[in-house]
């Protein structure tokens, strides 16, 4: 009876050990997702901090001025569309929508951007480009307050939580942004 007893608590043992041992593997791969998402939304951050200063280091007066701003568009474009295609962790599921969101207004602006500047100019499109530009900003600002656990906050921006880290989107029709 004894030894049977031993048999039993050492299949206990292992099978709590096991279990462990599975959790914290688990565990340290969700870890190491959160951790790559990271870096590459830190990536992401500078690619766009150094498309700022590269399109408010354009000479206007130079007569590639435009082709200029319309490249470093397309290649904002595409860190836009490689960010919204990034696997978001579920610690940060709510912005995976605020993802997508900043990414098809980057497309917008972009169109709009081509469309105002290829060939001759037009204001309205300019505009339209401004205004899609801006949302994708005001979005990837969301964003940045959300991976800094922080409760996003501003302009038009309405906080719904369902759960911890999941947040309604901004609205479309917002004005001002």
């Amino acid at each position: 009876m004894r030894d049977f007893f031993n048999l039993r608590l050492l299949k206990y043992c292992v099978f709590i050990l096991l279990i462990s041992v599975l959790m914290t593997g688990c565990g340290q791969k969700n870890n190491e997702q959160l951790m790559a998402y990271k870096e590459s939304m830190d990536a992401f951050y500078n690619k766009l901090a150094y498309y700022d200063s590269s399109i408010n280091g354009i000479n206007a007066e130079d007569e590639n001025a435009k082709n200029q701003l319309l490249q470093y568009m397309d290649e904002m474009n595409v860190t836009y569309q490689e960010m919204a295609a990034l696997e978001i962790p579920e610690e940060f599921s709510g912005i995976s929508e605020i993802a997508v969101e900043a990414a098809d207004y980057m497309q917008m602006a972009n169109d709009a951007y081509h469309q105002a500047y290829d060939g001759e100019f037009n204001e309205d499109y300019e505009q339209l480009a401004g205004q899609y530009y801006g949302r994708a900003n005001s979005r990837v600002q969301v964003m940045l307050q959300v991976l800094h656990g922080e409760v996003p906050s501003g302009e038009g921006i309405t906080v719904t939580t369902e759960e911890a880290y999941q947040f309604s989107t901004i609205s479309t029709d917002t004005e001002g942004e």
